[in-house]
């Protein structure tokens, strides 16, 4: 089926307790197991792609991948742009048609980062995209940024204040996660996820899900996160499994059978999260209302 906006997806997980898993790609075989693993689930499931990934394959490459698979797959795939900075990405993207984008201005004072991101949304609501947004910069290093452990949470007034003027699908804010790997214990800010949904009443984006305990993230989704991201997960399960695969069969050199170790393992890491968000068998309930 066509691609699907971003907006009703997460609304419908809010509502109903879950949350949505968002992968980022990082070929056109990530994209078909991400895809793959969501129909198996019966699940909804955000396809994304860092700004990093685009500048090597290309918007309009990347777009076709997932339109392709997705076009006779009978779940809700979402095709979304991470953390992105540069409006001139932003824009080829709406004009491609994919059907929503992050604007990541959080570096920037409050008032600039909103007077940005409603550019953004004003760009967006030309082609009727859905938009995410940061306030207060989330820890560690995501498609090379790297923002420095810093014990500053978002204020929930601020959410508010800032997602007040946004029509945004999500919203993503400093709760104590963190990009990448945890070097220690994280400390999420439970209480403050509900509080600032309570005043902004945006499904809020979790970045950082790789390396939290089940029970956090059951946490953080009963505090209302509607959206979790994976990326360093899938970079390991990736990398890992073609190694594996090379010490386990060393003087095997038909590459498709590399590609179908990585496809397997990124497939079941997919079916992982995806029923550990508890996305499974929501599909239908989300067609009704996102188609």
């Amino acid at each position: 089926m066509p691609l699907v906006k971003m907006k009703p997806v997460l609304l419908e997980a809010m509502e109903q307790g879950y949350a949505v898993a968002a992968f980022n790609l990082l070929d056109f075989s990530t994209t078909k197991a991400m895809i793959k693993a969501a129909e198996e689930l019966e699940a909804p499931v955000i396809v994304q792609v860092s700004a990093k990934t685009i500048k090597y394959f290309s918007h309009k490459e990347v777009y076709n991948w997932v339109a392709t698979v997705a076009e006779d797959s009978p779940v809700p795939v979402v095709l979304h742009l991470d953390h992105c900075k540069d409006l001139n990405v932003i824009q080829k993207c709406i004009d491609t048609g994919w059907t929503s984008v992050m604007i990541d201005a959080s570096e920037l004072p409050f008032e600039e980062n909103h007077a940005l991101s409603l550019q953004v949304v004003q760009m967006a609501a030309k082609k009727g995209i859905h938009i995410e947004a940061e306030l207060g910069q989330i820890m560690g290093v995501e498609d090379d940024m790297d923002v420095e452990e810093h014990d500053h949470l978002t204020d929930p007034a601020d959410a508010e204040r800032f997602c007040k003027d946004l029509d945004l699908a999500a919203f993503a804010c400093a709760i104590g996660s963190a990009h990448g790997y945890y070097k220690g214990e994280p400390k999420i800010a439970f209480d403050l996820i509900k509080q600032i949904n309570s005043r902004t009443h945006v499904p809020m984006a979790l970045h950082g899900g790789t390396g939290l305990p089940e029970d956090t993230i059951a946490q953080c989704i009963a505090a209302g996160c509607a959206k979790i991201n994976i990326s360093t997960n899938l970079k390991h399960v990736f990398i890992e499994s073609f190694l594996d695969y090379n010490k386990a069969k060393p003087t095997d050199f038909e590459p498709l059978r590399y590609i179908d170790a990585q496809y397997q393992a990124c497939k079941e890491l997919f079916k992982s999260k995806i029923a550990e968000f508890g996305g499974t068998g929501r599909a239908a309930q989300v067609l009704k209302i996102a188609a």
